[in-house]
């Protein structure tokens, strides 16, 4: 989120915000999202659009020179070989603007953190059953 601007109420307000070549790099990144996880629910959380299922999934956001893209630390462990042309931190993986980004990469990220969160809530659903 920009400084200084009051949180969008939704996905179509943040992205709105932006200017015309930024949109269209954010709408291809939410796309991109939405087909790899149909079930995901999009909201806004920390400011920014976010993809949630069976908990936080992935989020997104436009800066001044780059596309943060945030799938988790292990999303980004389980990726860092592809992600080796980046910059990344614990949780984050910036992609610049201006050059091309890997939709293909964004959309194996989120299908391994979908499997990642169905099998968590599933574990926590069977540890709570065979604690009665």
């Amino acid at each position: 989120m920009r400084a200084g601007r009051e949180a969008p109420g939704s996905v179509d307000a943040y992205i709105a915000g932006f200017p015309p070549e930024v949109r269209e790099v954010l709408n291809k990144v939410r796309l991109t999202i939405r087909k790899a996880a149909p079930d995901a629910e999009e909201r806004i959380a920390y400011g920014m659009p976010s993809f949630a299922l069976k908990g936080a999934l992935v989020y997104f956001a436009a800066f001044k020179k780059h596309l943060g893209f945030f799938p988790t630390s292990t999303g980004i462990e389980k990726f860092k070989s592809e992600l080796a042309a980046y910059e990344t931190s614990k949780g984050t993986v910036r992609f610049p603007l201006g050059r091309p980004v890997p939709y293909g990469l964004i959309a194996r990220i989120v299908k391994f953190r979908v499997k990642e969160n169905r099998a968590r809530a599933e574990a926590r659903t069977k540890s709570k059953t065979g604690s009665r």
